[in-house]
């Protein structure tokens, strides 16, 4: 990363339903934007289908992987997100459901502590949802008497539920007001459309949820981003955000990397990382994206709201399965849903809420028909393997028959009509998808480097009983058998509506954002997906969360960024150059070596807890261990000259390995290091082990770990304390001894504090650990021992002395 980045008024991360909106509207009012997506475009026709291509139709760059699902696991739970240009609606089932009114709820606790509230209500939305409405063209289905729509409106008559058609964003008929046309050319809008490819009405196939290849969904792409692109907005695929950091005076640098499509699996270590910077940063990268960016960038966001991570909910979500549905007023007995025709959702049977203020009790909640592609159909029918066995044996019996008895019929189809079955499972089974208000209490942050979800169905067990009972009334009345999906015999749920992590509040104690999606403490920075919502929508949130994403970017157009052109540094390199004494560790390392010198090495690893946010370390592994902070180091210390190292005052010598926090982002490897051994203080009697780590968290922010172990004569044993109880605080930027002392002394930001210590397993282990190198092994390893343990006798060998004389 060298040179001077381009700089832009905008840059908005990710283009789902907060992103997408936010570069249109941005754009049209003539602001600069570039639009950061991490997957690829899809024009019509571009989608997999084939088995071939779903299988490389996964997200995961480190294998190779950039396609369209991306498939996360986490303890609870399971999520399945999309990744290409249009985000998740290249995947969601094209419903437009506004939140209920009355469930945009205030002071709702939460099990864990904490309450649910939303700052802003249905009033503050309604002009928004219009809006959205009118630019992905929502229509309610304009077939009803398709099978599985009729099935589940007058199964919800018969159980006295309320049933609607709800808005999709699906296009049925070639011009607005005229009659639906299955597959009929679409016209090009004024704004033209990103993929220059035509685009047809909805065939009814089903295939909604694997992207359509008509282009009859009206994604992303084709509207908001297409007017985006129009106006001037620079939408750049196959671009991932890793990281970003505020810049002096105003505005963001945003660092992300290009993918190759041809690069081979396991190579995305190397990619160049590239910047540029912005006046406003839009993170709309999703639930999971957006959080993930704003954990593992945390330590460059001092003061964030500590609501990071927390309202975590999958969004009530939870499917269910009809199967057998019968009718004996049908020949054969089975019902006939034909689950794989139609759009995925074409109904909604909604169940009241105790909010609503109408007797309804508990948590309220939506069930849908899920549709699905023809394809599943055979998937179905080919997994009854007894059934196929049977049909097999039947067909081969029947020519066998023939062949013996030398007939001469020569036809076989009535043998093929038979070999392929009546098709009656799937023909008469049909998914259900649930989703509601289920308990906002999931945590979200970081373990080893990777994004960490913990959430329980428990808490939500009730909500979750009321959605399957709804589920079994239906599948009774439709003479079917309800089948679970099998991870919920373990608990467990797949989402595709998870929510919260960066939660919108009234105030910094509350939320990550007030409630126009912009970071407390941080101008000029908005969370505008999924990630913001405080709790549940309840119905599918796509409307919900474009229509806050419109309501902020009336906010942003309406005042200026806070950035003070005239006086805007250029942003600086990432990683500031230190300027050391004479003699450092680096220039050791870089030294060519003596070769009359021998080296000695050892390996240390020590052990506590730290704090963000906090400057005094003790503070810090106070609140570090109540919060489940841990940080670790393991370094080899060397002095690749001992003889040099014992003679200088300093005793310096190189650190190298790596230092482990969940809170920075897992494993960082140090970058540079200096280790100084027993140097003197102003008091005689005080010696200090200090150590200097430059290292970068996961987001590429520089940080410098500066930690130092006071040796001094307490009363009482307290040698093994001294010399294994490290106090540290760690500073933005790779700060130099000039910038910030070992006491913190400086004008170097403090990004976290605390202690580490070794303990006694790991410091028999380091005794194990200590090498030399060159032609004096024996006196390299006694002059060292002699340095340790006379530094170590004139701290405490005066008192040692004194109380032998006075005994």
């Amino acid at each position: 990363m060298t040179g001077q980045p381009e700089h832009v008024d905008a840059v908005v991360v990710g283009s789902g339903f907060g992103g997408a909106v936010a570069s249109y509207r941005l754009a049209e009012a003539g602001r600069s934007v570039v639009v950061l997506e991490r997957g690829k475009a899809y024009a019509p026709g571009e989608f997999p289908r084939a088995p071939a291509q779903m299988g490389n139709s996964f997200w995961d760059p480190s294998e190779g992987l950039l396609g369209l699902f991306d498939v996360w696991t986490f303890r609870g739970l399971e999520g399945v997100v999309s990744s290409g240009l249009g985000g998740g609606s290249l995947i969601y089932a094209n419903v437009l459901l506004r939140k209920d009114e009355h469930w945009f709820v205030h002071d709702s606790p939460l099990p864990g502590g904490g309450y649910e509230n939303w700052p802003v209500s249905r009033a503050d939305l309604d002009p928004h949802y219009d809006a959205v409405e009118r630019m992905l063209g929502a229509t309610q289905y304009p077939y009803p008497n398709e099978p599985k729509t009729a099935a589940m409106r007058e199964s919800a008559a018969r159980l006295g539920l309320h049933y609607e058609y709800p808005p999709l964003a699906v296009t049925f008929a070639p011009t607005p007001g005229s009659p639906p046309v299955s597959g009929a050319q679409l016209p090009m809008p004024s704004y033209g459309n990103i993929h220059g490819q035509p685009r047809r009405t909805c065939r009814l196939c089903g295939e909604c949820d694997v992207g359509c290849n008509d282009g009859a969904k009206n994604t992303l792409d084709h509207t908001y981003l297409s007017a985006a692109r129009h106006h001037g907005a620079d939408i750049r695929t196959l671009t991932e955000v890793k990281g970003f950091s505020p810049l002096p005076g105003g505005g963001y640098e945003v660092r992300f990397v290009r993918h190759d499509e041809q690069r081979p699996p396991g190579r995305c270590a190397r990619q160049t990382l590239h910047r540029i910077t912005c006046d406003r940063l839009v993170l709309g990268a999703g639930t999971f994206g957006t959080t993930f960016l704003l954990l593992r960038n945390r330590s460059a966001l001092p003061g964030l709201s500590r609501a990071l991570g927390t309202r975590f909910s999958g969004n009530g979500d939870f499917l269910g399965f009809l199967v057998n549905a019968k009718d004996p007023k049908v020949a054969g007995g089975y019902r006939h849903l034909h689950g794989s025709r139609g759009p995925v959702i074409t109904g909604t049977i909604r169940v009241g809420d105790a909010q609503d203020g109408d007797g309804s009790t508990g948590r309220g909640y939506y069930i849908q028909d899920a549709g699905y592609p023809a394809f599943a159909d055979w998937l179905v029918e080919t997994s009854q393997l007894k059934e196929v066995a049977r049909r097999g044996a039947r067909f081969a019996w029947s020519r066998l028959s023939r062949r013996l008895s030398r007939s001469a019929k020569s036809g076989l189809s009535a043998d093929m009509a038979a070999l392929l079955g009546p098709a009656n499972l799937s023909d008469s089974s049909l998914p259900l998808l649930g989703m509601g208000r289920d308990v906002a209490d999931g945590v979200m942050g970081l373990r080893k480097g990777y994004l960490d979800v913990r959430w329980t169905t428990t808490t939500s067990e009730e909500y979750f009983s009321r959605v399957r009972q709804t589920m079994g009334d239906i599948a009774g009345d439709l003479g079917a058998s309800l089948q679970d999906n099998p991870i919920w015999w373990t608990k467990r749920v797949i989402t595709v509506h998870p929510l919260g992590g960066a939660p919108i509040g009234s105030h910094v104690a509350e939320g990550v954002c007030d409630s126009h999606g912009e970071v407390f403490g941080f101008p000029g920075l908005y969370v505008l997906d999924g990630a913001a919502m405080p709790g549940p929508v309840g119905a599918n949130p796509s409307l919900t969360i474009a229509a806050l994403s419109n309501r902020a970017c009336d906010r942003m157009l309406e005042s200026a960024p806070v950035v003070r052109r005239a006086t805007r540094e250029p942003a600086p390199p990432p990683t500031p150059p230190p300027t050391p004494p004479p003699t450092t560790a680096e220039e050791v390392m870089t030294a060519p070596r003596d070769p009359d010198a021998t080296s000695l090495s050892f390996t240390e690893e020590m052990k506590g807890f730290v704090s963000l946010g906090v400057a005094d370390p003790e503070e810090g592994e106070r609140q570090g261990r109540h919060q489940l902070q841990k940080l670790m180091f393991h370094l080899t210390i060397t002095a690749d000259d001992v003889e040099r190292f014992v003679a200088e005052p300093q005793h310096e010598g190189s650190a190298e390995g790596y230092l482990e926090c969940d809170a920075l982002g897992g494993r960082l490897p140090v970058e540079a290091g200096w280790f100084n051994l027993f140097t003197s203080t102003q008091d005689a009697a005080v010696r200090q082990m200090l150590y200097r780590l430059h290292f970068s968290d996961l987001g590429g922010n520089p940080l410098t770990f500066v930690g130092h172990k006071t040796v001094r004569d307490d009363p009482g044993f307290d040698v093994w304390r001294d010399t294994s109880t490290l106090y540290f605080r760690i500073h933005r930027g790779h700060v130099s001894p000039q910038d910030v002392t070992h006491q913190g002394n400086g004008d170097a930001a403090v990004v976290a504090a605390g202690v580490i210590t070794i303990h006694l397993p790991d410091f028999l282990r380091q005794m194990t650990t200590f090498r030399t190198d060159g032609p004096q092994p024996a006196e390299a390893l006694e002059g060292f021992a002699r340095l340790f343990l006379g530094q170590l006798w004139e701290v405490y060998g005066p008192r040692i002395v004194e109380r032998a004389d006075q005994s």
